[in-house]
C-alpha cells in the first residue's frame, strides 16, 4: 500500500520557505541518513558535518556519539557550532549527523548538512539553514521532525537523537544528563547571541569560510 504525503497547499504554486512548520507523514521510509564515513559518488553527512566544525571524529555517523567521550564535550542542548547526532531509524541504518548554524527558540534550530533529501532525484545534495523542531514530550531534545526539501515541509517521522557533541574539551568527569529545557524566546534582533548564531553570507568557497570562523560558546 503506498503511503500518502498530506502537504498543505499543494499545487499552488507557493514560494515555501525552509522555516514554515508544515508537517507531512511518510519521510521516515524516504530518507536513507547517508550516514557512512566511506565516499561514494555522493556527498555522505559525515565528512561534512566534519567540516563545518571541525569535530574530528571519524567513522559512521552512529558511532560519534560514543567515540566523542571524553575526546569532545557532549550534551543535550544545542549550540552553535555543535554536531546533532541522530540515531538510526527507519531506512537510515547508519545514523545521521549535522551541524546546528543558528538557535531560534527552546524547540527550534536551524541545521547544515548533507545527504538528507534527495533534491531533483539526486543524492548527496547539501541543505543550509533548514528547519528542526524538537517533539520530546519532556522538551529533552530526545526526538525530532527535520526539514524534508522534496515536500517542502518538515517530516512527520520522529527522530531519536543521541544528543550533542560541541567542539571543545569535556570537563573533568563530565557526564551528560538529559533533563527538560525550559522555554526560552528567539534571540531579540541586535542581541550579540543573534548575531553570533547569524550565519556569514557565503564567498567563494563556503565551507572553507564556515570553518574559518571562530566558535564562540
Amino acid at each position: 500500500m503506498k503511503r500518502i504525503l498530506l502537504v498543505a497547499s499543494a499545487g499552488l504554486g507557493l514560494a515555501i520557505s525552509p522555516l514554515d512548520a508544515r508537517v507531512v507523514l511518510g519521510d521516515d521510509s524516504a530518507v536513507t541518513g547517508g550516514g557512512a564515513e566511506s565516499l561514494p559518488p555522493y556527498l555522505q553527512c559525515v565528512p561534512y558535518a566534519r567540516q563545518l566544525t571541525g569535530i574530528q571524529i571519524r567513522g559512521d555517523a552512529w558511532t560519534w556519539w560514543d567515540q566523542a567521550e571524553g575526546r569532545y564535550s557532549r550534551g543535550f542542548a544545542p549550540k552553535v557550532g555543535a554536531v546533532m547526532a541522530l540515531k538510526p531509524h527507519g531506512n537510515s541504518r547508519l545514523g545521521h549527523v549535522a551541524a546546528v548554524s543558528k538557535i531560534l527558540d527552546s524547540r527550534t534550530i536551524l541545521i547544515r548538512h548533507a545527504n538528507w533529501s534527495p533534491i531533483n532525484g539526486r543524492r548527496g545534495q547539501i541543505e543550509d539553514n533548514v528547519k528542526v523542531i524538537d517533539v520530546s514530550e519532556a522538551n529533552d531534545w530526545s526526538a525530532v521532525r527535520v526539514w524534508y526539501a522534496p515536500i517542502q515541509a518538515l517530516g512527520g517521522s520522529h527522530w531519536p537523537v543521541q544528543g550533542f557533541i560541541y567542539p571543545k574539551k569535556p570537563k573533568k568527569n563530565e557526564q551528560p544528563t538529559r533533563q527538560s529545557l525550559p522555554d526560552w524566546p528567539e534571540a531579540p534582533k541586535g542581541s550579540k547571541a543573534a548575531k553570533a548564531s547569524k550565519p556569514t553570507k557565503p564567498g567563494k568557497d563556503p565551507i572553507g569560510d564556515i570553518i574559518a570562523r571562530k566558535m564562540r560558546w
